[in-house]
C-alpha cells in the first residue's frame, strides 16, 4: 500500500492500482488509499475473484474506473461488465487490434453472435494453446508481436518462449483472422 501511495504522490496524473500477484488490495485499503491519494482514479482486476471485486465495487462506487485485467480478458469480458466494469485491457491489442477492436466494438454493441464468433475462431484456441506451457502468457503476447513484425525480444528467465511448432500454431492463428 505504501507504495502506491508513493508512485500517487510522486505524479501530477491519473493513477489506475493494478491488483494482481502480489498486490491484492482489500475494500478497505482501497478507501484509505482513495482518500490519502485524489490522484487514484480507477481499480485494475487482474485477480478474478468475484467476491472481493463486487465488494471492492459496491464500497468504493463511482470512486474509481473499473478495468478487467485477466490473462485473455474477452473471456470475462461479459462476466465483468455484469458486475459493473464495463471495458477491459487485453495483451491481444499488441498484435492483433482490429480483432481486438472487433471484440470490444461487438461486446460494447451486445453483438453475441460476433463474439461468440471470435471466442471460437481465436480467443479459446489461443488460451489452450497459451496453456501448453508455464508462464506463456507473456511469452505468447511477445510471438504473436513479432509474428506480426513488432519483436518485443524473448522472455527473461525463467519464463520461456514458446517453442517452434508452437510458434508455427500461433502464426496459423493469427493468419485465420485476415490481415491485422
Amino acid at each position: 500500500m505504501a507504495h502506491i501511495e508513493a508512485v500517487c504522490k510522486s505524479v501530477q496524473l491519473g493513477v489506475i492500482v493494478y491488483n494482481r500477484g502480489g498486490c491484492r488490495l482489500t475494500p478497505a485499503s482501497l478507501l484509505t488509499l482513495a482518500d490519502r491519494c485524489p490522484n487514484l482514479i480507477g481499480f485494475k482486476d487482474g485477480i478474478g475473484d468475484i467476491e472481493s471485486f463486487v465488494a471492492i465495487r459496491r464500497q468504493l462506487g463511482d470512486r474509481f474506473a473499473y478495468l478487467g485485467g485477466l490473462p485473455t480478458a474477452e473471456v470475462f469480458a461479459g462476466a465483468y461488465q455484469a458486475m459493473g466494469c464495463p471495458v477491459y485491457s487485453s495483451a491481444v491489442f499488441n498484435f492483433i487490434p482490429r480483432t481486438a477492436m472487433e471484440f470490444y466494438n461487438a461486446h460494447h454493441a451486445g453483438e453475441t453472435a460476433t463474439t461468440n464468433r471470435l471466442l471460437d475462431e481465436f480467443f479459446l484456441p489461443y488460451i489452450a494453446l497459451r496453456n501448453q506451457g508455464q508462464g506463456y502468457g507473456v511469452s505468447i503476447v511477445k510471438a504473436g508481436a513479432t509474428l506480426v513484425g513488432h519483436s518485443a525480444g524473448p522472455v527473461r528467465p525463467p519464463l520461456s518462449d514458446l517453442k517452434p511448432a508452437e510458434l508455427d500454431q500461433l502464426g496459423q492463428l493469427i493468419a485465420t483472422l485476415g490481415a491485422q
